[in-house]
């Protein structure tokens, strides 16, 4: 079986940005829900195109977590469209009436009831392989072999253990110490001046992890440019780089109720989506499932 692991916030970000009915001239919002109607068709592709036996999306329902008590550049709603926030509680409700389990996230943060999922899914016998969709370049960290990988369903693309190395220069387990080299402009990691992607893979591939990187360069073993510049600026930013990386470093520890079969996908709930869809103004989008769950009760037209 395939396990189907969600990023739903960025789906919904993306439907927001992609579809231009969802702005007027001015900025404000032309449809109050477009960016759950570009997410339900979304999954609904998903659902259609793939072979999904088990599913679970996972939602920011607030964008902060314990990442911003523990630094204050980390990435935040402030500046986010108000109307696109607002469209958070639909889009978890939208996504549940597509018969899918939902994780909404407070305290910890989408990706990582993603890479919990993953961790603790992964060696399931009836696993055969755990796609996480999501282009975030942080799940990386969690992909193991070919059977846990990462998915951009914008570029159609996949990442398995072989390919995080080949694009990141390093294996999955140094995906936080690269990150906290480098930085991540999407969660407002800095990283450290100097360090790029090729200095940070040579350092990493070499040493393993940021704790291991001398900051003396006359001690190091692995030929890098500039390397005098970058164990200086190491040297400087050595608590910085450890919180960074703490930052990028994935929970897997998140508190996920369900058991592996409670993600089975065994179809659309037609009277709660037909409803939903009535209501938030997509009524269209009622012919698009092919599938329906056999136990939402009585059927009622579509």
């Amino acid at each position: 079986m395939r396990l189907y692991l969600v990023d739903g916030t960025f789906e919904l970000f993306r439907a927001y940005y992609a579809d231009r009915r969802n702005h007027s001239a001015d900025g404000m919002a032309a449809s109050p829900t477009g960016a759950v109607r570009g997410l339900v068709a979304t999954l609904l592709a998903l659902l259609r195109r793939e072979p999904v036996d088990l599913i679970a999306v996972a939602f920011d329902h607030v964008i902060e977590s314990f990442r911003n008590d523990l630094y204050a550049g980390y990435k935040s709603s402030a500046g986010m469209p108000a109307d696109l926030l607002h469209q958070f509680d639909e889009a978890e409700e939208a996504t549940r009436s597509l018969g899918i389990v939902v994780w909404s996230m407070i305290e910890f943060e989408a990706d990582d009831a993603l890479a919990t999922a993953a961790v603790r899914w992964r060696d399931h016998p009836d696993i055969e392989q755990i796609v996480i969709c999501s282009p975030d370049k942080d799940l990386a960290q969690v992909v193991h072999g070919d059977r846990v990988v990462t998915r951009n369903r914008m570029r159609d693309t996949m990442l398995d253990e072989a390919a995080v190395e080949a694009k990141f220069g390093v294996p999955p387990a140094s995906i936080p110490d690269y990150l906290a080299l480098v930085g991540d402009s999407a969660d407002g990691i800095p990283g450290v001046p100097a360090w790029g992607s090729k200095s940070a893979a040579a350092a990493l591939s070499f040493y393993g992890t940021v704790d291991e990187i001398p900051r003396d360069a006359a001690r190091w073993g692995v030929a890098v440019r500039g390397k005098e510049r970058l164990a200086d600026n190491l040297r400087a930013a050595d608590q910085d780089v450890r919180l960074y990386r703490l930052l990028t470093t994935l929970r897997q520890d998140v508190p996920l109720a369900e058991e592996l079969g409670d993600l089975a996908w065994n179809g659309v709930l037609r009277n709660t989506y037909l409803d939903l869809c009535t209501r938030l103004g997509f009524p269209e989008l009622g012919t698009r499932p092919h599938r329906w769950c056999p136990d939402d009760g009585p059927v009622r037209p579509g």
